[in-house]
């Protein structure tokens, strides 16, 4: 059964290149959303097993939806990896707060973010 990947942005470009990137098929199935409010309420009727979140997003940024997630005993379970351009250390340490489980900074490689995929949820 494949694994159900949340993948939150409102960057086309961005979103488009993270599902090629984790590529769907049989190993995942992609649940796609534009803005924190609609990841927010695909997190919860979806159930995904991971939520990659941009930070800066309309309606809720990803610090809040990860904060949501974690903090409500249903989405808990869901490992959260921010994904952003936001670099200082600031942030980093704000991600922490919320019950981040892994930081990307924007621009990053492929390679990495199909390895942190199997590091949190194991092999496929």
């Amino acid at each position: 059964m494949p694994r159900k990947l949340l993948l939150a942005d409102d960057e086309e470009d961005i979103l488009l290149l993270v599902a090629a990137t984790l590529g769907g098929g049989d190993m995942y199935n992609l649940v796609l959303a534009r803005d924190g409010e609609e990841a927010l309420r695909l997190a919860r009727k979806e159930k995904p097993d991971l939520a990659f979140l941009d930070v800066v997003m309309p309606k809720l940024n990803g610090f809040e939806v990860c904060r949501q997630l974690k903090g409500d005993p249903s989405t808990a379970h869901i490992k959260v990896v921010l994904l952003t351009a936001m670099a200082q250390e600031a942030d980093r340490k704000r991600g922490a707060e919320v019950g981040t489980d892994h930081y990307f900074t924007k621009p990053f490689s492929p390679t990495p973010i199909l390895m942190k995929v199997e590091e949190l949820l194991g092999p496929p």
